[in-house]
C-alpha cells in the first residue's frame, strides 16, 4: 500500500507555515495517542503516520527534499521501523503548550517562596464636613506584620531554613500521568523550596505576627459615600520576604442634622413663619462654609425650593462645584394666647369675605376632589 501524502495526513496545504504544521500535529496526536485509545490499532496507526509526517515537515531540509522528490527523498531519513515509544517527540511538541501551566519538565525552575501579603479593607465613618474639606485621620487596624524576632524568615533566631530534600529546593516535583509529565507544588515544603526545622517561637515559623498598627489616612476634599481610598503596601505583611498587600478604605458619610448630600449638591429645609412667607423678607440660612441671607419673595408657598449657586460641594471625582437647594417649610404658629387667636380669627374672616382670591391652591384642590368622587360614583 502506498504511503499517504504527509500534507494530507496532517490536513495541510503545501504552503502551510511551521506554526500550522505544529498545530495540526498537536491536534492529531491528542486525538489518536495510544494512551487515549488503548487496544485501538487504527488509532495507533494514525498516530504513527502523523508522527512520521510531522518529523519530516517540521524539518526544513527534510521538507524540501520531500517537496521535490516525494517519499523517495526521505526514505532514508524517516520511517516507521523500530519499536514504538509513545513519548518520542510528544513531550517536545506539547512542551510549549503545557509549560506555562506545569513548568518545563526538563528544567524545572524553582518556585519563589515569597508570597504577597493579603489586602485589607477598612470602613471609615466621616462627618459631612470632614468629607467636604478633607482631613488627616489616624486609624488603628489589626493586621499581620513581619516578625521582628526572625526578621520574617520564620526560623528560630540563630538558625536558618534548609533546602527541601523532597524537591531539592525547586519548590515543585514531577509526576508522571500517562504520557504527560506534570509539575506540581512540593507537598513537603509547599512550594517554598525550604523547610524550617527550628521555627521561631514568636511567629511559629510563619514569619508574621498579629499586631495593631496606627496609620494616618489623608482624606482628599470632596470624597463621597462609598468612595474607596487605596493605601499601597499598608496591608498585611508578605511571607518569606514577599511584598505587603494594600489597604482599601471604604468611605461612609454619617447623616447630617441639616444637610443632605447628593453628588456635588446639598439640600436643606428652611422653616419660615407664615407672615414671612406672605409678606416676604430675608432669612439667614446655613451653608457648608458659613451663613448667607436668602431673600424670600412675597406670597411664597410651602415646598418652594430656592437655589444658591456654588454653595454645594466640590466633588473629588470631577472637581465640579455644586449648589445648595433650600426647601421652604412654612411653620404653623403654636402656643397662641387668646389675643393672638382672636387676631387670627379676624384675619381668617377677612380672607373669606374678600372678593380677591387669596388661596391659589384651594379651587384647584377642591376641583380635583370633586372629580375623584365623581369617578367613584359618590
Amino acid at each position: 500500500m502506498s504511503k499517504q501524502d504527509y500534507y494530507q495526513t496532517l490536513g495541510l496545504q503545501k504552503n502551510s507555515s511551521d506554526a500550522e504544521i505544529k498545530k495540526a500535529y498537536r491536534k492529531l496526536a491528542m486525538k489518536y495517542h495510544p494512551d487515549r485509545n488503548p487496544d485501538d490499532k487504527t488509532a495507533e496507526m494514525k498516530f504513527k503516520e502523523g508522527k512520521e509526517a510531522y518529523e519530516v515537515l517540521s524539518d526544513n531540509q527534510k521538507r524540501a527534499a520531500y517537496d521535490q522528490f516525494g517519499h523517495a527523498g526521505v526514505n532514508n531519513q524517516a520511517g516507521m521501523g523500530g519499536g514504538f515509544n509513545p513519548g518520542d517527540g510528544f513531550n517536545d511538541i506539547f512542551g510549549d503548550m503545557f509549560g506555562d501551566i506545569f513548568g518545563n519538565a526538563r528544567g524545572q525552575r524553582r518556585q519563589s517562596s515569597a508570597q504577597r501579603g493579603a489586602d485589607l479593607r477598612y470602613e471609615l465613618d466621616l462627618d459631612l464636613e470632614q468629607a467636604v474639606f478633607g482631613e488627616t485621620i489616624k486609624i488603628n487596624i489589626p493586621s499581620l506584620i513581619g516578625c521582628d524576632t526572625c526578621a520574617g524568615s520564620g526560623a528560630k533566631k540563630g538558625t536558618q531554613a534548609s533546602r527541601c530534600s523532597r524537591c531539592d529546593g525547586r519548590g515543585s516535583v514531577r509526576v508522571q500521568q500517562g504520557f504527560f509529565t506534570l509539575q506540581q507544588t512540593c507537598p513537603e515544603c509547599r512550594g517554598a523550596g525550604q523547610t524550617i526545622k527550628d521555627p521561631c517561637v514568636d511567629c511559629s515559623g510563619s514569619g508574621r505576627v498579629q499586631k495593631e498598627r496606627t496609620i494616618s489616612i489623608k482624606i482628599p476634599p470632596g470624597v463621597d459615600q462609598d468612595d474607596r481610598i487605596r493605601l499601597s503596601n499598608e496591608g498585611e505583611a508578605g511571607m518569606k520576604g514577599g511584598p505587603p498587600g494594600d489597604l482599601y478604605v471604604d468611605v461612609n458619610i454619617r447623616s447630617h442634622p441639616i444637610f443632605k448630600r447628593e453628588g456635588s449638591n446639598l439640600f436643606c429645609e428652611v422653616p419660615i413663619s407664615f407672615a414671612k412667607a406672605a409678606l416676604g423678607g430675608t432669612v439667614e440660612v446655613p451653608t457648608i462654609d458659613g451663613a448667607v441671607n436668602l431673600t424670600i419673595p412675597t406670597e411664597t408657598q410651602s415646598g418652594e425650593v430656592f437655589r444658591l449657586r456654588g454653595k454645594g460641594v466640590k466633588s473629588y471625582r470631577d472637581r465640579v462645584l455644586g449648589d445648595l437647594f433650600c426647601n421652604i417649610q412654612i411653620e404653623t404658629p403654636v402656643n397662641l394666647d387668646a389675643d393672638q387667636k382672636d387676631i387670627l380669627k379676624s384675619f381668617e374672616e377677612s380672607i373669606n369675605n374678600s372678593k380677591k382670591e387669596h388661596r391659589p391652591n384651594k379651587n384647584k384642590w377642591t376641583e380635583s376632589v370633586r372629580n375623584f368622587f365623581n369617578r367613584l360614583g359618590i
